[in-house]
């Protein structure tokens, strides 16, 4: 899996590429996620457009960077999620958890609202 992070409208969006199983890369995201927390960014976007695919650890990294982010007083949203991902979330239920958009920029201008 690969990071990118960005700023957007007044939000933070890390887009992650590749396969999201765990590991390394959870620990990775991890202290992206805190990074951000801690300059108090509290607006964040997980652009999911370029996943391929998601395990289970995948899904508990996302839960725990959420889980972080409330705590935080912070907002985490989804965006271009594939139908892939898609089905993960409603299959899990995760889908009533994240608020979950087509685009980033719908994600972001939800802020605003």
């Amino acid at each position: 899996m690969r990071i990118k992070t960005s700023e957007k409208y007044g939000a933070v969006v890390i887009t992650l590429k590749g396969n999201i199983m765990g590991g390394p890369d959870a620990q990775e995201f991890h202290n992206i996620l805190g990074n951000f927390l801690d300059e108090s960014k509290t607006n964040i976007i997980i652009d999911l457009g370029s996943v391929k695919f998601m395990n289970s650890t995948g899904l508990g990294m996302l839960i725990s960077g959420y889980t972080s982010v409330k705590n935080k007083g912070g907002v985490l949203k989804l965006a271009n999620a594939t139908d892939k991902i898609n089905s993960l979330l409603v299959i899990t239920k995760l889908i009533t958890i994240f608020e979950n958009f087509e685009s980033v920029d719908a994600a972001a201008e939800s802020f605003a609202k």
